[in-house]
């Protein structure tokens, strides 16, 4: 509560030095969150609740000793508790409108007696006490210098045993740090959406408007103006003593329909200021007005004369043309083996060590000397006024995020009821040996998620920040702490961002790692449950999870899962999720019967939406169990363990949950596990396929989308593909088409109605839901993941002939020929079918030859892929069936006839398939005809015995005939023809007469 209303809330301060809490949304807020936690502390706490402060919480209150009634002696206007602290004093006293309290109990009275009042009281009392829980736990617990320190300091009290009642002061700091949290996070959550300008901002907006400056009619401003000439290095034009409030330069703005407007621009936003016309008046530095987002929002409001002529001028941001644009890029739905999708409880790696700042101005060749801090700024503590890299130019929010950064968003969960202590064996272990045969023998499809990273390293221990120190004091009071501490220091540790590498990679360097898997072995179950919160959290980082691993954390985290304890499983099953990202974990777990004892977690019964207390936890287990099988099963090897163990009939079961975040590990799970044909079929029989159509009509878009990705997979079957029309699941993958934002689930659901379009009768359905028109408009502007199965979907509903022209008439031919062009295969045999299936219409080969289409398909004829050419030789067929002068059009491509006539030659039984059906087409014109059979012959004639054939059958006049033609390949292959005839010829007469 202490460090969180010094930093989070938003004070104004006046000369005095007295601070008063702004009216704003953030504040309000925190308030309530306050109001909240005190209200129901007694209820919640009673033993912390009658703990005495060390000194008396007083402000100036609006009740009247009127509202005191039972429990207080109220005597004119002097109201004293019955209740006495040790030394005889009341716990609750008033006079003359000062209030002083002693313990939270009091206070709980305090705002139940406020009634509406609540808000007003609560907000006095922190106004007057700026820092609480230094007189709540004393003085040696104060916020010093921004950071909050008092854990730290308590740990060295209990460690020396100089408290020697400290048990309820301890449940009472862990709460009062829970608290801390709390309103920290929601503080950074509120204000990271903000957005908080620099200097370069407000000085291009400036140099804007001075643009609209002017004496003529159409001028927007007369002026405006900086109140100093003296730009800092940091950009700012502000005194240093001011611009550690964010302050970057004041302004004087004359506009054409009001006063002089005084303007003080600041990382926060832009406001009225009390007159500064020069630095000195610390008076005219107090904000007059709402803060505004920017200066063209400020005077819009400001002025009318300028918010109605800023509109007409034209200085609007030009958008980067869609050609330009990037593409966001999302894995593929069809793909094999590629791995789990993010997932929402998943934390977000973040690489802070990563150096992002520039070049400082000083240092560059040519400029100024560097300007040093004068004596006084440094005696201040303010450093140089003219240092910009570090502490100005990422704006005040930088400063605010980087301090609430020492606090995580998880709340210390330990109850302090009970303080035993432990023996930690502190044995460090060793990793295992080299592979098995087994381990040789994975599935090469699996892909290595976590590649070794390069470590991002600061140049100097300065660029560190106090969490790295702080948190690696705590890891020595694990190390070595008595038992109080270890404990304290466990949940102490958790209220750190753990999810921010620094935190992490901290815990590792000091040794943290071996100690926090070295606890899972005590006998303590609170330092099991405290160490696994932990490494659940820390795990995120792929250099943690690799650590973990050698230092056989695995091992120990299976061992766990046998725990009768199950809050003790559900984290292992966790953190075996997290570790389990690359393939040598998930080996792991699988060799030492992690995938049985996973699978086991699955047995409960989640039918219920309304559960008991026991039911609840059991499902929580199964939860858990299901999330550590969904990173597992990207293993081939461990898909097989996981169907041996009997986990496919659990995941049915499962399936059948009412509670959404059960569904979504369990149908990851099957999603991965589904490009495995027994599993499929298994899905299919068990009767998962209706499970996952009715999960398709969730609002939950993660689990639509893994549902989709399912159907996607297990739909090559035709019987899957009939079950997810009959349960009527056609209808609502066409209604995620809608999506556009999502990729991920648009790319699943584009997926799914692909392979369902195989069946004609699922056509029909999705002609009937006007899929077609949706899936032409999500031909531009879609990642390739999203393209593949858009086309594919196309090119399998265009077998039905009224869907030819649907797609014409919905302006799909050009962009399906546009794709001709690219370089992905699976999109390229994709977008060939879908062009030959629409060609199949005379007014889309139209088109289709006008946009160049048909040479664009010829060209894939030369695409290294066999696929490709199978599937542009067929595309080539009704092309050349359907074109008006097909003939001409074919010999009007250089080398087209003996590019399709050398892939004869190829040993892919698809490409000779379908070469021969487009050399039929091609035959019909009797000139194609000709030059073919001069290409056949000449080939043909390569052979001694084809020769002689041919030469008695009299194709030497034929040829010779051919030989004046004006198709110079046509010339070519006479000729070679009638010379292979006549070398043969000459062999025998020189064979013959010696």
């Amino acid at each position: 509560m202490g460090i969180a209303l010094t930093r989070a809330a938003q004070w104004t301060t006046a000369s005095s030095g007295t601070g008063k809490l702004e009216i704003t949304p953030l504040n309000e807020s925190l308030l309530k969150e306050i109001l909240d936690f005190v209200e129901n502390f007694s209820s919640r706490h009673p033993q912390e609740a009658n703990l005495e402060f060390k000194e008396p919480l007083k402000w100036k209150t609006t009740l009247d000793p009127c509202n005191f009634k039972m429990e207080y002696e109220v005597s004119g206007q002097t109201v004293k508790s019955v209740e006495t602290s040790s030394n005889g004093q009341p716990l609750l006293h008033l006079s003359s409108s000062t209030i002083y309290v002693l313990t939270f109990s009091q206070l709980t009275k305090i705002v139940r007696i406020a009634n509406d009042k609540k808000l007003k009281e609560l907000r006095a009392c922190l106004e007057e006490n700026r820092d609480p829980v230094a007189k709540i736990l004393g003085p040696s617990f104060a916020t010093v210098e921004g950071e909050d320190t008092s854990v730290l300091r308590f740990l060295e009290k209990v460690n020396s045993n100089e408290d020697k009642e400290h048990d309820v002061r301890i449940k009472l700091l862990i709460l009062l740090k829970q608290l801390d949290t709390q309103l920290l996070s929601s503080s950074l959550k509120q204000i990271s959406q903000e957005i908080r300008l620099g200097p370069d901002t407000i000085k291009n907006d400036v140099t804007l408007l001075k643009s609209f400056c002017g004496n003529g009619e159409r001028r927007v401003l007369i002026s405006v103006q900086y109140t100093s000439d003296y730009e800092y290095l940091n950009g700012c034009r502000t005194p240093p003593w001011r611009q550690v409030h964010g302050e970057i330069c004041y302004l004087v703005i004359h506009t054409c329909d009001t006063d002089p407007l005084y303007v003080t621009c600041s990382t926060a936003g832009v406001f009225l200021n009390g007159g500064i016309k020069q630095e000195g008046d610390e008076n005219a530095y107090e904000r007059k007005s709402d803060i505004y987002k920017d200066l063209v929002t400020f005077l819009k409001h400001h002025s009318p004369h300028f918010a109605e002529h800023i509109n007409k001028q034209d200085f609007r941001v030009q958008k980067e043309p869609p050609s330009t644009q990037k593409i966001e890029h999302v894995e593929p739905v069809g793909a094999e083996e590629q791995g789990q999708t993010q997932r929402s409880y998943e934390h977000q790696e973040k690489n802070v060590h990563e150096k992002a700042r520039q070049q400082p101005a000083q240092n560059k060749p040519g400029s100024k000397k560097k300007l040093e801090p004068s004596s006084k700024w440094k005696n201040l503590g303010l450093g140089s006024p003219y240092q910009e890299e570090d502490d100005r130019k990422t704006s005040r929010s930088s400063i605010l995020e980087s301090s609430l950064q020492a606090v995580g968003k998880k709340k210390a969960e330990f109850s302090s009821s009970s303080l035993h202590g432990h023996q930690s064996s502190q044995k460090i272990k060793t990793s295992g040996g080299g592979p098995s045969s087994e381990d040789l023998s994975e599935s090469s499809s699996e892909d290595e998620e976590d590649e070794e990273q390069p470590e991002r390293r600061p140049e100097s221990h300065a660029d560190l920040p106090s969490e790295y120190w702080h948190i690696q004091k705590l890891v020595k009071y694990l190390k070595g702490g008595n038992q109080t501490a270890t404990v304290i220091a466990l949940c102490s540790m958790r209220d750190f961002n753990l999810a921010q590498e620094t935190c992490q990679l901290a815990i590792r360097d000091v040794g943290g790692l071996e100690v926090l898997i070295n606890l899972l072995d005590t006998e303590e179950i609170k330092c099991k449950i405290g160490s696994l919160k932990i490494l659940k959290e820390i795990s995120c980082n792929s250099q943690i999870r690799r650590a973990i691993a050698d230092l056989q954390g695995l091992q120990t985290m299976v061992k766990i899962l046998d725990s009768p304890d199950k809050e003790l499983k559900c984290l292992a099953a966790e953190t075996i999720g997290n570790v389990a990202k690359f393939r040598r974990a998930r080996r792991t777990v699988r060799q030492h019967g992690g995938i049985k004892r996973l699978v086991e977690l699955l047995d409960c019964v989640p039918d219920s939406a309304t559960l008991t207390q026991e039911q609840e936890k059991d499902v929580e287990v199964a939860r858990c169990g299901a999330l550590a099988l969904w990173s597992c099963s990207r293993s081939t090897w461990n898909k097989r363990a996981i169907r041996k163990a009997g986990g496919i009939p659990l995941l049915g079961r499962l399936l059948k949950s009412p509670h959404e975040n059960m569904l979504i590990p369990v149908v990851g799970t099957l999603q991965e596990c589904a490009s495995e044909k027994t599993y499929r079929i298994a899905i299919q029989t068990e009767g998962m396929i209706e499970d996952l159509v009715k999960n398709l009509n969730s609002e939950n878009r993660e689990l639509q989308m893994h549902c989709a990705s399912a159907i996607f997979k297990c739909a090559e079957d035709k019987k899957t593909r009939h079950l997810v029309r009959r349960y009527e699941g056609l209808r609502p993958l066409v209604a995620l088409l809608q999506e556009t934002e999502n990729k991920q689930l648009l790319a699943a659901a584009t997926g799914a109605i692909w392979k369902c379009s195989i069946s004609m009768e699922n056509v029909e359905k999705f002609q009937e839901y006007k899929a077609l028109e949706t899936l032409v408009a999500l031909l531009t502007e879609q990642p390739e993941e999203v393209l593949v199965n858009v086309v594919g979907a196309l090119g399998e509903c265009a077998r039905n002939p009224p869907n030819r022209a649907v797609i014409r008439k919905c302006g799909g031919i050009q962009p399906l020929v546009n794709l001709l062009t690219g370089t992905n295969q699976p999109l390229l045999v994709n977008v060939t079918r879908a062009v030959g299936a629409c060609a199949m219409e005379p007014e889309n080969m139209a088109i289709i030859d006008r946009l160049d289409g048909v040479r664009l398909l010829w060209s894939l004829l030369k695409n290294p892929n066999p696929d490709v050419q199978a599937s542009a030789a067929w595309a080539i067929c009704p092309c050349i069936e359907n074109a008006k002068d097909a003939g001409e059009m074919v010999r009007s491509f250089v080398g087209g006839l003996e590019l399709i006539v050398h892939l004869l030659r190829s040993s892919s039984k698809d490409v000779l398939a379908g070469v021969c059906a487009a050399i039929a087409e091609i035959a019909k014109d009797e000139e194609n005809l000709a030059v073919i059979t001069a290409q056949a012959l000449f080939h043909l004639s390569k052979d001694p015995d084809n020769c002689i054939t041919m030469h008695e059958n009299g194709v030497v006049k034929l040829l010779l005939g051919m030989m004046g033609s004006t198709d110079e390949l046509l010339q070519d292959a006479a000729a070679g023809c009638v010379a292979n005839i006549r070398r043969l010829a000459l062999a025998n007469e020189k064979a013959r007469y010696g």
